[in-house]
């Protein structure tokens, strides 16, 4: 779209940055501590989870099927755990950006709201152009955060199957890491998944996505793609 592309005023950067400071800040520091306490919490899971693959120490003719079936069971449990732990951390990162992304948008509409009156037409159009790529950044982390609840619901689904067969081969203690980790991944998503829910209800109050110029901004640009030949659509 030719609003998103063009070059921001220097001006309106200024004036989004101002505001954003203050009221972002808090919103910050409740976020900025997120990864941190996550990270620490999958590397104490993987560690343990480490414990449950046993290596083949023995030789596999003095070994009955039972105890091959068990420890295989275990190395399974162990990847397992490990691909959950890393789609859950792509997914909490996707999610805090696209919760802070949301808050700063929130921002930005209520002190352009605040301050119309006070705004020259120039002023007005800087403003809008930061309040419009803000508006395409929260998109952009929309889609992230689909793309990698996709990879997370896999890994939840591997993860209970790998704790099921885990515990159908008596393998206990690779079950129960297993469990352990699946508890704690829908846990942390779903505290920052809360969050997330919570700025969206704030844009939704701020009336942002329902303003007269935006609509009307959005219109043009859909009238602009549908005036693109179909020779420049075509793909190579």
């Amino acid at each position: 779209m030719a609003a998103y592309r063009r070059k921001l005023v220097s001006a309106g950067l200024s004036w989004a940055a101002s505001l954003m400071n203050g009221s972002a800040c808090q919103t910050r520091r409740r976020l900025a501590v997120l990864p941190t306490i996550i990270r620490k919490n999958w590397m104490t899971l993987s560690v343990t989870g480490a414990l449950c693959a046993v290596p083949f120490t023995q030789k596999p003719e003095f070994l009955s099927h039972e105890d091959l079936v068990r420890r295989a069971s275990s190395l399974v449990t162990d990847s397992a755990n490990t691909y959950l732990s890393q789609t859950t951390l792509a997914l909490l990162d996707s999610l805090t950006g696209y919760t802070k992304a949301i808050n700063n948008l929130v921002t930005l509409h209520k002190q352009y709201v605040a301050s119309i009156s006070k705004l020259t037409p120039a002023e007005e159009d800087a403003v809008w152009q930061v309040i419009l790529l803000q508006r395409q950044e929260v998109i952009e982390r929309q889609k992230d955060c689909k793309r990698f609840e996709s990879c997370w619901m896999t890994a939840i689904n591997l993860s209970e199957l790998s704790a099921e067969a885990a515990f159908n081969a008596g393998a206990d203690q690779a079950s129960v890491t297993a469990q352990s980790s699946l508890q704690v991944a829908q846990s942390q998503v779903e505290h920052v998944r809360q969050l997330s829910i919570e700025a969206e209800k704030a844009l939704k109050d701020s009336k942002a996505e329902e303003s007269e110029r935006l609509q009307k901004v959005l219109s043009t640009a859909m009238e602009e793609d549908e005036d693109i030949p179909d020779a420049y659509l075509r793909e190579d």
